[in-house]
């Protein structure tokens, strides 16, 4: 009997999705941080906090992407730590908004999406580490 890991039909996608999420984050706030006048009016209301935490949190989920990819127990630990940045920054974005503070209905969208995501990938990537 061979006690080797089992690689799973999910994690790969859920992986590649994180890669693919993180790079996809870079770019978008990378452009609006860094694009000039006409980018930044365009994006309306910046809630700069949640600005700059999706630019760098890019990162992160790239890293995270390829330690799921390759079944990295570290790799759980940093979706984990994502999920917990994010669910404090769809907070504070909450406290923002209910204290009069100016944002866009897509900023809100966004973070609630993004911590979803970091929540199920989070389930998906325990529940496939574990059983390892």
């Amino acid at each position: 009997m061979t006690n080797t890991p089992t690689k799973s039909t999910v994690s790969a996608p859920v992986a590649l999705f994180a890669i693919v999420f993180g790079f996809l984050t870079i770019l978008s706030g990378g452009l609006v941080l860094f694009g000039g006048n006409e980018i930044t009016e365009a994006a309306g209301n910046i809630v700069q906090f949640v600005l700059w935490f999706n630019f760098f949190a890019g990162f992160p989920y790239v890293a995270a992407g390829f330690g799921l990819l390759r079944n990295r127990h570290w790799a759980v630990w940093l979706s984990i730590a994502i999920l917990a940045c994010s669910a404090t920054v769809l907070a504070g974005l909450v406290l923002h908004i209910a204290m009069g503070g100016a944002y866009e209905l897509r900023t809100l969208v966004a973070m609630l999406f993004r911590t979803a995501v970091w929540a199920l990938i989070v389930l998906t990537a325990r529940s496939r580490t574990l059983r390892r």
